[in-house]
């Protein structure tokens, strides 16, 4: 019996250390976005991806519940990001997501939600989105 509890006892741990391994992107809402004249679909989609892995990695004790494309209307933001990090092309998508009650690394407020979380990802011509910054 005591082989039993303690087996069940580390099972109990090392399912409970998993959770905190990063940000839960698992039921992320990702709402249908207006067709873009600047990016094809593909394009959102994969920086859309770069934002999930990232937050998955980064965002201890998050939970991702919504990521979009506010749309082209945005486009004089893009051409600013791309200018300030020294790229061609640059795409700002937004998000939401609660905190739990860790407050995640320290940086944010336990027990809370953040709404309209600006993610600024940037490319060259024909490369890949990388992540280059996050936050209001």
């Amino acid at each position: 019996m005591r082989k039993v509890i303690a087996v069940l006892s580390i099972i109990c741990m090392l399912t409970l250390s998993a959770c905190r391994s990063g940000g839960n992107v698992r039921n992320v809402e990702i709402p249908q976005w207006d067709a873009s004249s600047i990016y094809a679909d593909a394009d959102i989609e994969e920086a859309m991806q770069v934002v999930k892995d990232y937050f998955s990695k980064n965002f201890n004790g998050c939970t991702l519940t919504k990521l979009y494309y506010p749309g082209d209307s945005f486009a004089g933001e893009f051409s600013k990001y791309a200018e300030q990090y020294k790229a061609e092309e640059a795409i700002v998508l937004y998000s939401s997501f609660v905190v739990d009650s860790s407050g995640g690394d320290g940086s944010l407020n336990p027990n809370s939600t953040y709404d309209d979380w600006q993610w600024i990802l940037i490319r060259n011509t024909g490369g890949e989105w990388e992540h280059a910054d996050h936050g209001y």
